[in-house]
């Protein structure tokens, strides 16, 4: 998942999805970031199970060291996710001194910060791999986990960003390439951190928005050579940035709590920026045909389609928002673009809207969900079905494609799950707080 407490090769290209194009149909077999191959929520090709238990079609569970909300990624036969182990006596209780802070766990261990890939066929523990050692500031909210921010690969670099503690870049052998540190986080009522790292060829894309200097950086994959820095007016945010190739130029589209912005991939440059959002932006945009789509959902609702053809400086207000809307708007679980469908949980409830992405208007709905409440993580969607998953491990089957859903089922596991689900060929991952499963009826 992309949060705090814990993101087609048609006209629009998103984030790691030029890589995985040019490995076939091998990309329809992997999840190289948190939101999928194409950066919408969507695993094409993929058949993953409708049903499943703690006793049923589930192929192995395996215990997770430590505490992390980032979502698993998949590539060839290893899953890659990254963790946060406290160890050490225990020390005088820290708590943050944000204004505002509230609700938030006591800093009370030094933690290991950790990278493991893990066996897709037994589930066994194949390396594990400490990055970085220390007592962090703040400890974030009650719900939240110092490792939320998801990693991505190309199938040759694992990238994993812990935020506060440094970006780490290592092969799939588990051995460390090189390490950059970007400074000290503060956020906004000292609620964690929880931004994923974007990947767009050479290309590596980090959004640093806190309650001090925030800044969007590129660097080098390969060297973590910076290649361009650009200041940022924003507070607090924790949007994953996402990359759309659009009139034969690559742009990082980033939501933020003054302006959703499109920076030039090639220099950082701002080609265009469109107010409207709330503040504590957590759900990362989504993109397809030509057209953004950005929502928050804190102190004031807001989804906005963005039309790219022809966007250039302040839009805001302009008929390159194709529409806008105030219900149904998407708070910490970010939308799931499938087809012409635009799926968005009511804040983070068991609401769901479907949205013609065309128009904006709701396709039927919105819908109540059947025994989910809180939920932390984003939809997916595979085979034409939606998957929904609460924090009580409860995930909601659901069709796809009709004017009317059908619950298809409601599957239930034994652990609290803030992570949004991976989806690889025929089998689904959830990384509860305590296990990652695998669930496959083969």
């Amino acid at each position: 998942m992309q949060t705090f407490f814990g993101s087609l090769v048609m006209t629009c290209l998103l984030s790691v999805a030029a890589d995985a194009d040019r490995g076939g149909a091998e990309a329809q077999h992997n999840w190289p970031q948190w939101r999928g191959p194409l950066g919408t929520g969507v695993a094409l090709g993929a058949q993953p199970p409708i049903e499943w238990s703690e006793t049923k079609h589930i192929r192995w569970k395996t215990a997770v060291p430590g505490k992390g909300h980032s979502t698993p990624i998949v590539w060839g036969e290893r899953i890659f996710l990254t963790t946060a182990i406290p160890y050490g006596e225990a020390v005088k209780p820290r708590f943050p001194s944000r204004p505002g802070a509230h609700d938030n766990l006591a800093m009370t261990h030094h933690h290991e910060f950790a990278v493991l890939a893990i066996s897709r066929k037994s589930g066994k523990i194949l390396w594990q791999q400490t990055v970085h050692k220390e007592l962090p500031h703040e400890a974030g909210h009650v719900s939240a986990s110092l490792a939320s921010a998801s990693p991505v690969t190309d199938g040759e670099h694992v990238f994993a960003f812990f935020g506060s503690r440094g970006l780490y870049c290592l092969d799939t052998g588990g051995k460390l390439l090189w390490k950059k540190y970007l400074g000290e986080m503060h956020t906004k009522h000292g609620h964690g951190e929880g931004s994923s790292p974007a990947l767009y060829g050479e290309t590596l894309i980090v959004n640093w928005d806190h309650e001090e200097q925030s800044f969007l950086v590129a660097l080098d994959k390969r060297t973590g050579t910076q290649r361009w820095r650009v200041a940022r007016a924003e507070d607090t945010s924790w949007a994953t940035p996402i990359v759309v190739e659009h009139a034969g130029k690559a742009q990082v589209i980033v939501s933020g709590t003054n302006r959703v912005r499109g920076y030039d991939l090639a220099d950082g440059a701002v080609i265009w920026e469109c107010g409207g959002l709330s503040s504590n932006v957590v759900a990362s945009p989504v993109a397809s045909d030509g057209v953004v789509y950005a929502g928050s959902s804190y102190d004031t609702r807001a989804l906005l389609a963005i039309r790219l053809d022809g966007a250039k400086g302040d839009i805001t207000g302009t008929k390159q928002v194709v529409w806008s809307r105030q219900r149904g708007t998407p708070y910490v679980p970010s939308p799931l673009l499938y087809g012409d469908s635009l799926y968005t949980l009511q804040h983070y409830q068991g609401i769901i809207a479907r949205l013609d992405v065309k128009t904006g208007d709701n396709q039927g709905g919105p819908f109540r969900l059947n025994a989910i409440t809180n939920v932390y993580a984003s939809p997916v969607g595979a085979a034409g079905r939606i998957y929904v998953t609460s924090r009580d491990g409860v995930t909601q089957v659901m069709s796809h494609g009709e004017q009317m859903p059908k619950m298809l089922a409601l599957n239930r596991l034994d652990d609290t799950i803030s992570a949004s689900a991976a989806i690889a060929g025929r089998e689904l991952f959830l990384r509860g707080e305590r296990y990652l499963y695998c669930i496959a009826e083969k």
